[in-house]
């Protein structure tokens, strides 16, 4: 157990779902307090009610957390409720799945937006809580289609995650001021309810394409996260994880096949 988040305040953006839900069911079990920043409140609260009735302590907050007002009033709102913000889990992300010769430039803007205008948005309004505690913990939420690899009909989705890596770099130089790290975690193909709406072949496609054969779960990157967010990654900072099960190591299918 990583006793260091025992009750610190964590802000965990799109965490009514997928991912997000798994990063905030993790850090409730450590016995962090859960703010989850969601648009739909039907997932927001099931999700709530599932921490809190496992004896964790999360509530939710509906924002859209490309907005700039937004973000201020969730993060002061979450003062309000557990006190000043220690974590930021900038999680909060989208991926339509559209090839650019039919992608607009409204929905390539959309996409730029919930996905990396959110994490500078989130991460800008955390700054005075980590000055003013002495210390923070910001986890990007990245991934590896953008950074390491392509796939048709994510372009706008993969710009986004390459983005906020880039971000990151800088942003954990200007944070350091305030003796604040800033790490990502960029999962390969988590089993989430994204994911599993691309179909049963895409899901059977790309576990027989992973060296460990199977999809990741959203602990195991939750996992991840938490260590970033721990006093014990203190001298970790602008770095970035890949937690894939070895997706990103063959050289071509029949490296995989000869495992």
């Amino acid at each position: 157990m990583l006793t260091s988040i025992q009750d610190k305040t964590v802000i965990v953006t799109g965490g009514s779902k997928g991912i997000g839900k798994g990063i905030a069911s993790v850090f409730a079990r450590q016995g962090a307090n859960v703010m989850i920043a969601a648009r739909g409140e039907t997932a927001a609260k099931e999700t709530v009610d599932e921490i809190n009735a496992a004896g964790g302590t999360a509530k939710y907050y509906l924002c859209d957390v490309a907005d700039w007002e937004q973000v201020q009033a969730l993060v002061e709102h979450t003062e309000n409720t557990f006190g000043p913000v220690d974590i930021l889990c900038a999680n909060a992300g989208t991926f339509p799945q559209k090839k650019i010769v039919d992608l607009s430039p409204k929905e390539w803007d959309d996409i730029m937006s919930t996905n990396l205008k959110s994490t500078f948005l989130c991460v800008k309004a955390c700054i005075p809580h980590f000055e003013k505690l002495g210390k923070g913990r910001v986890v990007i939420t990245s991934s590896i289609t953008g950074p390491i690899t392509g796939y048709p009909g994510w372009a706008h989705y993969g710009a986004t995650k390459a983005g906020q890596l880039g971000f990151m770099k800088t942003a954990a130089m200007e944070l350091a001021r305030y003796n604040t790290t800033i790490n990502a975690v960029m999962p390969g193909n988590i089993v989430t309810e994204g994911l599993a709406s691309l179909g049963e072949d895409y899901l059977n496609s790309m576990a027989a394409a992973i060296p460990l054969k199977r999809l990741g779960a959203v602990e195991d990157i939750a996992n991840a996260a938490l260590f970033f967010a721990s006093d014990e990654a203190a001298y970790i900072t602008g770095q970035q994880m890949v937690i894939d099960g070895g997706q990103t190591l063959p050289e071509c299918a029949e490296a995989v096949d000869e495992i």
